[in-house]
């Protein structure tokens, strides 16, 4: 078969046929008597493996050391082209959000195109200095995307930083909560606290319902901070997981102030003085708890509360009895 019909039915030019050949990859088995290249069934065979190995991506080197290498083991190439796949996807996704970025900041010119890229590539410095000034400078000079911020914000293990990143999602706009609310679901818990936090001092009414539903999150932590967040918000609905709090002794004093907080409506302080006193009533806590827990009512007004106090100055636990009778001694006082 000639050149040119081999190229008619393999869909290989006749001049990328002439280059394998200069390669050393086809030989054609004969020529005609005019000189002409001939090929044979093998050829052509050789040719279509050929163009099966470059469709997974190999080079013509590899294939010519594919196909004529005895001891040639298809396992190992394979895997090593399942590496570089993925290498190469992973870089061509990271243009692609770095491209979708930088058109969500919606440039008018090539200068703010390069504003933003030089703010995007500061927020993934290794200088928690350079770092820190892109959060801080992204609200003001060149507006950087939610999704910059929360991937930032998720990741970021200095303390300066992380506040500068949380300070610029809460001045970002839209669709920073939900963005967080998809960091909660995060197998790593250093990434849901983080979420949490940033969600935290996220203002607005969505920010809001993110946070109570994270208050019935599996993580303790996360729990946590969000019933520290709604209780200074006033949120009833933060109650249980505050005294949790007190027990556990995790932020016992931020969950005793935020208690303090929603406790300026009557009906709340009643449903706070309760919970507190059920939980040393009946909860197996330890006397440390016990002490936590009677010191809570001190920010709690009310007949409720007061009655526990009077209760709880004659307890068993001296400590609790000591503490409850020196609460009610303020009291009087006020």
């Amino acid at each position: 078969m000639l050149i040119g019909e081999v190229a008619r039915r393999s869909g290989v030019s006749a001049r990328m046929l002439r280059h394998y050949e200069s390669l050393g990859l086809v030989r054609p088995s004969g020529r005609t008597g005019s000189g002409y290249r001939e090929y044979a069934a093998a050829d052509i065979r050789r040719i279509f493996h050929i163009e099966s190995l470059r469709s997974l991506g190999l080079s013509l080197r590899e294939i010519g050391h594919a196909l004529d290498d005895p001891g040639f083991t298809p396992s190992a190439l394979v895997d090593d082209l399942i590496r570089q796949t993925r290498e190469r996807i992973a870089a061509e996704t990271e243009l692609l959000t770095r491209l979708r970025r930088i058109d969500a900041a919606d440039p008018t010119d090539w200068e703010g195109v390069l504003q933003a890229v030089a703010l995007l590539q500061a927020l993934g410095s290794k200088s928690a200095d350079a770092r820190q000034r892109a959060a801080l400078s992204s609200v003001d000079e060149v507006p950087v995307p939610v999704e910059a911020l929360v991937e930032a914000a998720l990741s970021e293990t200095d303390p300066n930083v992380a506040g500068a990143l949380r300070w610029a999602l809460a001045r970002s706009g839209d669709g920073g909560p939900a963005l967080l609310a998809e960091g909660l679901g995060s197998p790593v818990a250093a990434v849901r606290e983080r979420a949490v936090q940033s969600l935290a001092e996220m203002p607005g009414d969505e920010a809001a319902a993110r946070l109570r539903d994270a208050l019935a999150h599996p993580d303790v932590v996360v729990r946590g901070y969000a019933a520290l967040a709604l209780g200074t918000r006033g949120t009833a609905d933060a109650v249980p997981t505050l005294i949790d709090l007190i027990v556990a002794g995790r932020n016992d004093t931020d969950a005793a102030d935020a208690l303090s907080v929603l406790a300026s409506d009557t009906a709340t302080a009643d449903q706070i003085a309760t919970g507190l006193v059920d939980r040393l009533a009946h909860d197996t806590a330890e006397a440390p708890a016990r002490g936590r827990l009677t010191q809570a009512l001190a920010g709690i007004p009310g007949t409720t509360a007061a009655r526990a106090l009077v209760e709880l100055s004659h307890d068993e636990d001296r400590a609790v009895a000591l503490t409850a009778a020196y609460l009610l001694q303020l009291r009087d006082a006020r």
